[in-house]
């Protein structure tokens, strides 16, 4: 048999919190009182202990499951960020695909403008095209010869 003092300097606790848990498993009334202390069997004992491991189950389960909802809450707050950032990304590289998109048409329109203005050729025979030659300097055309 122990005291009320015996068990809470066993399990780490104040006298009151141990009175309480008393009190809440409605044990008071099966105490026995030995002189100015109430004696605690071995079943009151466990009992109590028991209520304690529990509620100190349950604030650490409390404990933890609030420390994962914040660690969720940040890894979630940082996905979000994440996603911005490569929306915007995607938005500049989308502006970039369509002003290289405008380039290239404006490219093969080109294009297609100056093989219209190409002579084409009538047949298949060897045509011998005029190749200019490079133009003179200044002093090659004032001093150079002519050739006629």
């Amino acid at each position: 048999m122990k005291t009320i003092k015996q068990i809470a300097d066993e399990i780490g606790v104040s006298k009151q919190a141990v009175r309480n848990q008393i009190a809440k498993l409605g044990l008071q009334t099966s105490l026995r009182k030995n002189g100015n202390q109430f004696a605690i069997n071995e079943k009151q004992e466990a009992l109590i202990i028991q209520a304690f491991l529990d509620k100190s189950q349950s604030t650490s389960a409390n404990g933890l499951q609030s420390e994962l909802v914040t660690t969720l809450q940040s890894s979630l707050r940082f996905l979000e960020q994440e996603n911005e950032f490569l929306r915007r990304q995607l938005e500049v590289k989308d502006e970039q695909l369509e002003r290289l998109d405008r380039r290239l048409a404006e490219a093969q329109i080109l294009h297609a403008d100056t093989k219209k203005l190409l002579p084409t050729k009538k047949d298949d025979s060897d045509e011998s095209v005029e190749i200019s030659s490079p133009s003179k300097g200044f002093l090659a055309r004032i001093f150079g010869r002519k050739n006629r």
